[in-house]
């Protein structure tokens, strides 16, 4: 692998920084240069959240332009069709089949879209996985975004065991394991 531009995004409170960062260090054991940018929209409120993660040998930017992202990884099935056009024509998509109600759907100022899996599918090469499922298999929904990850580590690559110890290397110390098997769920254990 020589280079790659990652999309993390989802509603804040799922994780997407917390994933970022665990890319990241895996990116930086093996030896690339890493460049992340973390761009907050209303994370205490619910609102969508998104970071790049740009390794290769050196990365100059750390923004992703649209267009140019390998892989969008999304916590949330609208958040990964909000910003699906920040792929490349040969990007992947790995997507939580999860739904969070933005506030413009709750106040009913919009309506939230049907078929959002199957409209993503139609442009892209979607993986989707049900995190919250298997969060909730192990009883801690706060490690849904730990299986997703589980998932978008096969397309990213390197060794199970290092994506196991950087897990251990930033989650806090009493979810270490529930976090691994979250993962391993999710990469298909």
């Amino acid at each position: 692998m020589n280079s790659l531009n990652i999309m993390v995004v989802g509603v804040g409170g799922q994780g997407t920084l917390l994933t970022s960062r665990i890319i990241g260090r895996v990116a930086l054991s093996r030896g690339y240069d890493v460049k992340m940018s973390e761009v907050h929209g209303m994370a205490q409120r619910g609102g969508s959240v998104v970071t790049f993660v740009r390794f290769a040998k050196t990365v100059r930017e750390p923004i992703v332009e649209e267009g140019d992202a390998d892989l969008l990884i999304s916590f949330e099935k609208l958040e990964a069709l909000r910003y699906a056009h920040f792929l490349k024509k040969s990007g992947k998509i790995i997507v939580n089949d999860c739904t969070i109600l933005p506030m413009t759907v709750v106040t009913g100022a919009a309506s939230y879209p049907d078929n959002i899996i199957e409209t993503l599918k139609s442009d892209h090469d979607v993986t989707v996985i049900d995190g919250n499922k298997i969060a909730a298999e192990l009883g801690n929904s706060k490690v849904s975004n730990s299986a997703v990850l589980g998932a978008a580590a096969r397309v990213i690559g390197f060794e199970k065991d290092i994506w196991l110890s950087a897990i251990e290397q930033s989650v806090p110390p009493k979810t270490i394991d529930i976090n691994k098997k979250a993962f391993l769920m999710g990469y298909g254990e």
